[in-house]
């Protein structure tokens, strides 16, 4: 996991966004520990208060549970809402790169050509 303090971003909702891509990215899986706050704060070289700032934010996400003693753990997720979150993402980038085409002076048709190249060149 990279943080910066430089980005702008506070760094538990790095620490949290990080989390979250891998858990819906299925990399950590149900039931699964995530590492202790302790040691993410060490592996990091930041304060505990941080990290467990960060692990509470998942929590009011309902990505994990806490689990007194042993740490938090990743819930079930459910389909829908994983295909839900992964679909806002789409549109969020989507509407990044139609803001950034406006500034570049790019039309429409541009900008759904370079869609099309990228889709084939990735497939």
């Amino acid at each position: 996991m990279i943080i910066s303090q430089y980005s702008g971003i506070p760094i538990y909702k790095q620490i949290a966004d990080a989390f979250k891509t891998d858990i819906l990215a299925g990399k950590y899986k149900q039931g699964e520990y995530l590492p202790s706050i302790r040691e993410l704060a060490k592996d990091l070289r930041i304060s505990v208060i941080t990290t467990m700032k960060a692990y509470e934010q998942l929590e009011l996400e309902g990505l994990v549970t806490a689990a007194q003693g042993k740490g938090f753990y990743v819930n079930a997720q459910d389909s829908e809402m994983l295909k839900e979150q992964h679909l806002r993402k789409v549109e969020d980038s989507l509407a990044a790169a139609i803001d950034a085409a406006k500034v570049a002076g790019m039309s429409n048709e541009e900008l759904v050509m370079t869609l099309k190249t990228l889709l084939n060149i990735i497939e």
